[in-house]
């Protein structure tokens, strides 16, 4: 399958069977490299510059230097060439390619960047999940290739058929191994508040402007994750999710409700909005 698919590296477009990436590349040696997951509909991004500012948060975080104008150029390209009219495009920058295996780094090294575009119909389907502690590194607001704690926790889920996981650390709720997480509790809309270990979601963002102009009962927190037991609706955010319900937690006896009233708005409003 792979030699459809369109990649970009160094620059360079080719199929993904043709491009061969340095062992030495500090991606690959130290996870030491960033990324992006950009979807578009129609052959139109969906919130293009919100991504590219969050590439440049991160790069910016890891003192990575990057020619975003470059970047850009070369994302606009995958989907230009591309005869697809719903998908993603990833896009990755590492650090550099290193002269030898070293964790300091010469200051002089340029960063290697890769990218790839695939198909994807945005089908909205029910989750099953299963929460977990969230083993993962202290900054979790960067987007990094640094996602062995999402693996190794994703995959000991999937092993019981869950498609996600519920995150917390030190008992209080984080996110999803590859999305934001909301819950409906006493008829208001709740979701972690930002920081150095959540994400800041491009949809959780899309979202919560979207409840916050509905003026839909709302509360950004800290929350407990007993308190996922007395939710009544749970559901995630992501690129490629959408607003995705859950249907079933496994290790909680909690009864969801899939038509919940207050869910069925946001997906709802979000498609509005994504479709303008």
């Amino acid at each position: 399958m792979t030699n459809k698919i369109q990649g970009i590296y160094q620059g360079k477009l080719d199929n993904l069977d043709n491009i061969k990436v340095s062992p030495l590349s500090r991606a690959y040696l130290f996870s030491d490299s960033l990324y992006e997951v950009i979807p578009f509909q129609d052959k139109k991004f969906i919130y293009f510059q919100q991504h590219i500012d969050r590439l440049i948060y991160s790069s910016s975080e890891l003192k990575i230097s990057i020619n975003i104008e470059q970047i850009q150029k070369e994302i606009i390209c995958l989907l230009d060439q591309s005869k697809h009219k719903n998908g993603y495009i990833y896009y990755q920058v590492s650090r550099g390619i290193d002269a030898i295996r070293s964790h300091i780094y010469d200051s002089g090294i340029s960063c290697e960047t890769f990218g790839y575009l695939m198909p994807l119909e945005f089908k909205c389907k029910p989750l099953k999940v299963a929460i977990c502690n969230d083993i993962r590194w202290g900054r979790c607001d960067i987007k990094t290739t640094s996602l062995l704690g999402n693996v190794l926790q994703m995959n000991n889920a999937s092993q019981d058929d869950c498609d996600e996981i519920i995150m917390h650390k030190d008992n209080l709720l984080t996110e999803g191994g590859a999305s934001n997480i909301f819950f409906v509790k006493d008829n208001k809309i709740h979701t972690p508040c930002l920081s150095k270990q959540i994400l800041p979601g491009i949809t959780r963002a899309i979202l919560i402007e979207i409840i916050k102009e509905n003026k839909m009962p709302f509360e950004e927190g800290s929350y407990h994750i007993d308190e996922l037991k007395d939710a009544s609706c749970i559901w995630f955010t992501s690129s490629t999710k959408g607003v995705a319900p859950v249907s079933e937690v496994i290790n909680s006896k909690n009864i969801l409700d899939l038509d919940n009233e207050l869910m069925k708005r946001c997906q709802d409003l979000f498609q509005k909005k994504i479709a303008s």
